[in-house]
């Protein structure tokens, strides 16, 4: 477990020392970090803040169940792309903490998940929510999801062949053969 201890989390705490805790416990695992804040209203006030991770594969797990000390880790959604020997999975979530302005901190963990091992962790024993992502992620990029229950097909054809895999820019993308005309 990293650095950043449950005990740590007792009280509600700033973007800043969140980051702080998060690059000391997950040292070089921790491949970018960035808090991006967003002002509005009259007085010009922080309304919300984005914070951009970038994390390691073999230390995913461990980032999320960290982020869960600090309060209630709420997914939202994934997204991914083909970026040439990487799938790039980015997992879009919100670290609930006091309600009011300010307050909310939206995240965006980005994973490389190279394409000569395409496995990843499954958040589904901590977060079910997080089945229909997966599963779409597998279908469209050929990511498998070690620990997923559910693995079959949630947007494509049934007679679909499973080798071809709509987002992927390489050889394993469709070819013109593979699209039909939906008139």
């Amino acid at each position: 477990m990293s650095k950043c201890k449950p005990e740590y989390a007792k009280e509600s705490k700033s973007p800043e020392d969140i980051a702080n805790c998060l690059k000391e416990g997950f040292n070089d695992a921790l491949e970018s970090l960035e808090i991006r804040e967003y002002k509005g209203g009259v007085n010009d006030e922080v309304q919300y803040r984005d914070m951009f991770l970038k994390i390691k594969r073999e230390k995913f797990l461990e980032l999320i169940d960290t982020l869960r000390t600090f309060d209630f880790l709420h997914f939202q959604i994934m997204s991914g792309n083909d970026d040439g020997d990487v799938v790039t999975l980015n997992y879009h979530c919100i670290l609930f903490r006091s309600s009011g302005r300010g307050k909310k901190i939206s995240l965006c963990i980005s994973v490389a998940v190279p394409k000569a091992d395409l496995r990843m962790p499954s958040l589904w024993s901590r977060i079910p929510g997080v089945e229909y992502s997966e599963r779409e992620m597998r279908e469209m990029l050929g990511i498998d999801f070690e620990g997923l229950p559910n693995k079959g097909l949630v947007f494509l054809p049934e007679d679909w062949n499973e080798d071809i895999k709509p987002w992927r820019r390489d050889e394993t993308g469709p070819s013109p053969e593979d699209v039909r005309e939906l008139s």
